[in-house]
């Protein structure tokens, strides 16, 4: 995989994903996104786990930009049509599909923490996840 720098789309698998995405129709961009998001985040499928990782960053970046705080895919690396919105059921599948990618032994993660760039990458995969799963406020008592 060529990679030219640490973001969701700079790579040339979530650079492919961006262009299929942009030849489907709206209601099929939910589906692959959906798709690639669950074969990453399932335990036992270690085959698509490890062989779509940055598929699954990269659609959750696009799901995370719909969200508060969400940052705009530049449409110069991601996707250029405008992504339709996605169901909520989504964000928890993102979630769990990037933890998948930074818990479990992918090639992707492995190969980020061998790059002087990994800790930026890293730091990537935490502000998506922190996006998608924003702390809580803790409430220890109503006023």
């Amino acid at each position: 995989m060529g990679t030219w720098d640490a973001g969701p789309f700079d790579n040339d698998d979530a650079a492919d994903f961006a262009y299929q995405l942009d030849e489907a129709p709206a209601p099929a961009r939910i589906e692959m996104i959906g798709a690639v998001l669950e074969r990453v985040a399932d335990p036992t499928d270690d085959d698509s786990r490890l062989s779509d990782a940055p598929r699954a960053v990269a659609a959750a970046a696009l799901i995370a930009a719909q969200g508060p705080g969400g940052v705009p895919v530049d449409p110069n690396y991601g996707p250029s049509t405008p992504m339709p919105q996605f169901p909520a059921y989504l964000r928890g599948l993102a979630i769990n599909a990037l933890d998948s990618v930074i818990s479990k032994p992918t090639w992707l993660a492995e190969a980020w923490d061998e790059s002087p760039s990994g800790p930026e990458w890293r730091r990537t995969i935490s502000d998506l996840r922190t996006i998608l799963d924003p702390p809580q406020e803790e409430t220890l008592f109503t006023p």
